[in-house]
């Protein structure tokens, strides 16, 4: 039976190394761009034909824009929606990352804190941006909220700071941990099938089980993790 970490191991398909240091295209790297380019041919194909009355493909992709739409609009505002690109993207990314990761031989590049550490990094950066277009100076009120005496700022300063760099850290450990320990447990019952020869077939019926719950996992994790990144950036817009 394998180990069922192996699968999470990052390796170099295109070795790169600029002035000592590696950047190599890894299979990380070329599973995110399997992500992006999937997604993106798949509403090119859905919006091909476009009607007044919408064929199947063209309702689905109408669909997933009404439900992000309705998310930005439910959690942020209507001035959220100018934002809307941003939340859009972000949801198909990790889905599709989700996704593409249940398929055979494929690299699940959710499950490493890297990957998804540096995408919630550029989420927090992304809403000190908009609050600090938003509110100029004022928005230094994030860690001084008003009505605070400033007497207890040595107190509150420190843990408002710790409570807004935490945001990043959630969404990744929560992301991270939830397709690691999924995948290790197919990775675990797909050997007992293996193992086992005609009896494999009980553990094969279970991992089938296992593998459409992870599916429904893997798009509730995306929706999770959107979702929060709406309440992030609407804390950013009307926190004062």
């Amino acid at each position: 039976m394998s180990n069922p970490m192996e699968q999470f191991k990052i390796e170099p398909i295109v070795p790169i190394n600029a002035g000592g240091h590696d950047i190599s295209y890894t299979n990380s790297s070329m599973f995110m761009t399997f992500a992006v380019v999937l997604c993106v041919c798949l509403f090119l194909f859905c919006l091909r034909k476009r009607t007044i009355v919408p064929n199947k493909a063209q309702a689905f992709a109408e669909a997933v824009y009404d439900f992000i739409y309705s998310l930005v609009k439910e959690n942020i505002g209507p001035e959220g929606l100018k934002y809307f690109s941003f939340i859009f993207s972000l949801f198909l990314f990790v889905a599709f990352g989700n996704v593409l990761g249940l398929f055979p031989y494929a690299f699940t590049f959710t499950s490493h804190v890297a990957a998804v550490g540096t995408l919630s990094l550029l989420g927090l950066l992304f809403n000190m941006v908009v609050g600090i277009k938003k509110k100029k100076w004022g928005y230094i009120r994030t860690i001084m909220p008003k009505g605070i005496p400033w007497v207890l700022a040595p107190l509150v300063m420190p843990i408002e700071t710790i409570s807004l760099l935490s945001k990043p850290f959630s969404l990744t450990i929560r992301l991270v941990a939830n397709m690691t320990v999924g995948h290790i447990m197919l990775k675990i019952i797909a050997g007992f099938i293996v193992a086992l020869g005609v009896a494999g077939i009980v553990p094969l019926l279970f991992d089938a089980g296992i593998i459409v719950f992870e599916m429904f996992i893997a798009l509730l994790q995306a929706f999770i993790y959107t979702i929060l990144s709406c309440i992030y950036l609407s804390d950013a817009i009307h926190s004062h």
